[in-house]
């Protein structure tokens, strides 16, 4: 059997334009699978406006702060993917559109963050410790909504505290550079 390869396909307006299409920004939100109702509270609304900023809401697809802000996306109309760190997908909260099941535990992290252009951290214990680390360490933007505060990184570039959710994406429009983005 011969299997030929045609290398005269011409891509269609279409194909072009879709290529061409600005591509939807990823925002990581990470915290505690157990957390407060106010960051609960938090989380969610981070979720809303992620959603309202267009954005892909990525998370680790369980409890806590990652239900609260997936189902404040989905609320607002948006789109989630959680990152697992089992085998099963069926362990993922109900508000998770698409769920990757890695087997990594939590080496899981760092898919977490790096999935995101930007991270929202609220609240949280040593598993979000590590993730503000490995996110930093990656280079991506990360916003601190209460939790951990981290003494040596009080003014470095790319590591923000944040009083308020609208805050968090403001800074991460800033960050990105999505002053071109209109919100949904």
């Amino acid at each position: 059997m011969t299997f030929m390869l045609d290398f005269s396909h011409q891509p269609s307006e279409e194909e072009v334009s879709w290529a061409a299409a600005p591509r939807r920004p990823y925002i990581s939100v990470i915290g505690g699978g157990r957390c407060t109702a106010p960051q609960y509270a938090m989380a969610e609304r981070v979720g809303r406006l992620i959603a309202e900023l267009g954005a892909v809401l990525v998370c680790g697809g369980l409890g806590g702060v990652m239900e609260a802000a997936a189902r404040g996306a989905k609320e607002g109309g948006g789109t989630t993917l959680g990152i697992l760190p089992g085998y099963d997908r069926s362990a993922a909260n109900p508000y998770i559109d698409t769920t990757v099941a890695t087997g990594l535990g939590h080496g899981r992290n760092l898919i977490v963050v790096s999935s995101g252009d930007a991270v929202v951290s609220v609240g949280g214990g040593y598993g979000t410790l590590s993730e503000i680390g490995l996110a930093r360490k990656i280079e991506r933007p990360v916003m601190v909504l209460g939790g951990w505060r981290l003494a040596r990184d009080e003014g470095t570039p790319g590591l923000w505290y944040v009083e308020t959710p609208e805050e968090a994406i403001a800074q991460i429009r800033e960050a990105l550079g999505l002053f071109d983005i209109e919100p949904l």
